[in-house]
């Protein structure tokens, strides 16, 4: 019985520790749409500060490319409410991730327990 017992335990514990992972990845990853969306919202405010008509360029490979000033505004919009959605489903995804490990380690501490009473009850048997 402490065989399967144990078994069981590790079995977990190997969950736990994949969720784990798992939730230290998206907060990694979360952590780098921050700071892709701080750059944005940065370029943002600058070409808010721009004159209508004033030269803006693009960087296309090693080439600079005149771009439209409201044409850049959009582009610069529709990154930065990209990369908003981005985090709202990261964040989603690392709750989800979370409850995940608490119920794990709910069912760590319970066969821990079973464990441990088994022990005891060999120890006492011998």
């Amino acid at each position: 019985m402490a065989d399967g017992l144990q078994k069981r335990l590790q079995n977990e514990l190997d969950k736990f520790q994949s969720v784990q992972k798992d939730v230290a990845k998206h907060i990694g990853l979360r952590q780098q749409l921050e700071g892709q969306l701080s750059e944005n919202s940065l370029v943002k405010e600058e070409l808010d500060r721009l004159e209508d008509g004033a030269g803006v360029f693009k960087m296309v490979g090693p080439a600079l490319i005149k771009q439209d000033l409201s044409e850049a505004k959009q582009n610069v919009q529709k990154r930065i409410d990209y990369i908003n959605g981005e985090l709202k489903r990261h964040d989603n995804l690392i709750k989800e991730l979370e409850k995940k490990a608490e119920s794990h380690r709910d069912s760590l501490n319970k066969l821990q327990h079973q464990f441990q009473q088994a022990q005891v009850k060999a120890a006492a048997k011998s």
